[in-house]
């Protein structure tokens, strides 16, 4: 059909390509889901961004001749494809739809274009694919070549900075317009050059820039690549040396692991304003695979850490089983045994080695099989410690009966997988030895004081008895006299002391001195006490005042009248010679105050802080060969029946005031709670 039978003239293909711009535009898009599947592409169609330079390129090139057609956008199509991971064959088909498109368009126009213009087109669209073809194979093998080039300089397996250093030769010796590089590793909030070549290689090594400043700085807090146009005049390069070595285009990228910033690399040029699209795709290229050996090398390196961390953890494992002095192992859940010291293994009389891998039946004597086993089953059933358990068997190394004390806890991993079993074992055997020597000793004790309660205190009765007839008979003259009374306070003293010497015993042994209360009147146990002393000290004034009439309370009398005696005896022996001594009963509503007072020195300030301490003198011994000197006891005794009975005890001295003893006594024990403290 001619132009007159279509009833009009025939459109240029350049005028084709204007006036259907955006008709081939959707249409394209429709293709490439067709051709796809309806599947989303594996990579995005960059070209659907392009396709309206490259038909307006087409189109001038319709009107104005091949020449029209610019080489750098073939190459940047080219690039583009390469850095978004498209093969060959994709770079193809995407133009093989376009062509489909715009014949397409035409058939369904019935239109024709001007004579020769569709096989110009045809031409001019081959050559914009056989162009295009031919730098996306170049660039790829130069990609190729510099990648096995780079995969050569990490065979011998390097260190960080050689191998950077590495592969940032293999990219000068590729792209010649490139007079230096580095790499920048991320240290903390900073960016550290790590690596360089070519020019300033010496000054920029080390320099730091912190994120976020400057240009690369910003680059690497945005994780994006930057251009710099010239770089000796941009206020934006940190690094002097780049400047001063008068660089012009500046290019860097952000070195990624994944979504992990590892740093920046960038590359620089004196002659170039702008790097080609082929040196940029190149430069990638090499970012991506030094990123992923950066990585790999940063892995070995932790694994390697983690690895000298571990052995050296089970080295100090080790050392510290073997060091412990107690038995250590532990057993997988089949109670295998894992890791056991030398400690343990003695127990068992076989060596550390003969025990790994092997169960505790097979290592444990029999006798102690099931009783070293059912523990241990515990803790895996119930995943709880046991503490404190002892074995007793037979010794292997002493020779003797054993005791052991062992605590059983299970073993998890950090997120608390249960592995297996762990136990200590502490051999008690010196201690349970030593319990029974002491056990031995408390019994040969009790023994001893049931000797002097009884055995040595019925003569010392019958010696006062006796003396106390003597002291009756009317003839003695007064020698005689004095003599007996000697006899009498000798005795007194003796039963006393024997007397504390029994409930300080008794105290000590853990039970305390015991009290037997019922209810009694302090002033009639007061009495009886002091007209006793009265006898034993005739020519010593013992005065008992009373204040108040009710009296009564619930005591034990034997220890109401030992504390008392107690604290006349210990006045009399510190008062001035034929001063008094006066005990005080006082009757309060909850207590019954005791008070005994003598005119005495007062008690040195040093003493006081220890005068109910066992053993200690109220006050210094002046005269050590002095025969009236006590045990000590005295006081530690008061101190102890003024406890049992939950009451207190004080003292008051002073210089001209004497000294006084108070003590209260409360007439009903009180709750438990309410216990003096």
């Amino acid at each position: 059909m001619d132009e007159h039978a279509r009833g009009g003239p025939r459109p240029s293909a350049a005028e084709f390509l204007r006036a259907n711009h955006d008709v081939l535009l959707a249409e394209w898009q429709q293709e490439v889901m067709k051709h796809l599947g309806g599947k989303a592409p594996a990579h995005p169609p960059w070209l659907i961004d392009h396709l309206p330079e490259l038909l307006s390129t087409l189109a001038d090139a319709m009107e104005a001749g091949p020449e029209a057609l610019d080489e750098r956008l073939e190459a940047a199509h080219a690039a583009a494809r390469m850095d978004a991971g498209f093969n060959l064959g994709e770079v193809a088909q995407e133009y093989a739809l376009l062509r489909r498109c715009i014949l397409h368009r035409l058939e369904t126009q019935e239109q024709q274009l001007r004579p020769g213009d569709l096989t110009r087109l045809e031409e001019t669209l081959d050559r914009v694919v056989t162009r295009t073809m031919t730098f996306f194979w170049d660039m790829k093998q130069r990609t190729l070549q510099t990648l096995d080039r780079m995969s050569e300089a990490t065979l011998d397996d390097p260190d960080m900075e050689t191998l950077l250093e590495r592969l940032l030769t293999r990219l000068m010796e590729t792209a010649l317009t490139v007079d230096t590089a580095a790499v920048m590793m991320l240290e903390g909030d900073a960016l550290v050059v790590r690596a360089a070549v070519g020019l300033g290689t010496d000054e920029v090594k080390g320099l730091r820039v912190q994120v976020g400043q400057g240009v690369s700085g910003q680059a690497a807090l945005e994780r994006r690549p930057f251009f710099v146009r010239s770089a000796a005049t941009d206020p934006r390069v940190l690094l002097g040396p780049l400047r001063r070595a008068g660089l012009r285009a500046l290019y860097g990228l952000p070195l990624m692991n994944g979504e992990q910033l590892l740093g920046m690399a960038y590359m620089g040029s004196r002659t170039a304003f702008a790097f080609s699209d082929s040196d940029v795709l190149l430069f990638h290229a090499i970012a991506e695979r030094a990123s992923a050996h950066i990585a790999q090398v940063e892995l070995h390196e932790r694994e390697h850490a983690a690895r000298r961390e571990a052995e050296r953890s089970l080295a100090q494992l080790d050392s510290l089983l073997e060091s412990a002095p107690v038995g250590i192992a532990f057993l997988d859940l089949e109670l295998r045994h894992l890791r056991i010291n030398s400690t343990m293994a003695r127990l068992n009389s076989k060596s550390v080695e003969m025990h790994l891998g092997r169960t505790v039946r097979e290592m444990v004597r029999e006798d102690l099989q099931a009783s070293v086993e059912r523990p241990m089953r515990q803790v895996l059933e119930t995943g709880q410690p046991l503490r404190d358990v002892l074995i007793q068997g037979p010794d292997p190394v002493r020779g003797r009966p054993g005791f052991w004390r062992v605590d059983y806890f299970p073993v998890r991993t950090p997120d608390g997988v249960l592995l297996g079993v762990g136990n200590t074992v502490v051999d008690v055997s010196d201690f349970k030895h030593a319990e029974a020597a002491l056990q031995q000793a408390i019994d040969f004790r009790e023994e001893l004081i049931a000797v002097l309660g009884h055995d040595l205190r019925n003569p010392l009765h019958a010696v006062n008895a006796s003396a106390f007839m003597l002291g009756k008979v009317p003839d003695l003259d007064t020698g005689a006299r004095r003599s007996v009374d000697r006899i009498r306070k000798a005795t007194a003293r003796m039963t006393r002391m024997i007397n504390d010497i029994l409930d300080f015993a008794r105290s000590r042994l853990g039970g305390g001195i015991p009290v037997t209360r019922q209810r009694v009147n302090m002033l009639e146990l007061c009495q009886g006490v002091l007209d006793e002393l009265q006898v034993v000290y005739p020519e010593r004034p013992l005065t008992l005042e009373v204040h108040g009439d009710d009296l009564w309370g619930e005591w034990d009398p034997d220890r109401v009248t030992q504390v008392l005696g107690n604290l006349v005896v210990n006045a009399l022996q510190h008062a001035r010679n034929d001063s008094p001594v006066v005990t005080q009963l006082t009757g309060e509503p909850m207590d019954v105050v005791m008070r005994v007072c003598n005119e005495g020195d007062p008690i040195p300030p040093e003493v006081l802080p220890h005068l109910f301490d066992p053993f200690k003198q109220s006050r210094p011994q002046q005269d050590p060969g002095n025969k009236q000197r006590s045990l000590g006891l005295g006081l530690y005794i008061v101190g102890e029946l003024v406890q049992a009975h939950q009451g207190t005890v004080r003292v008051e001295t002073g210089d001209g005031d004497g000294t006084t003893f108070t003590i209260r006594w409360p007439r009903v024990p009180p709750p438990r709670g309410d216990l003096p403290p």
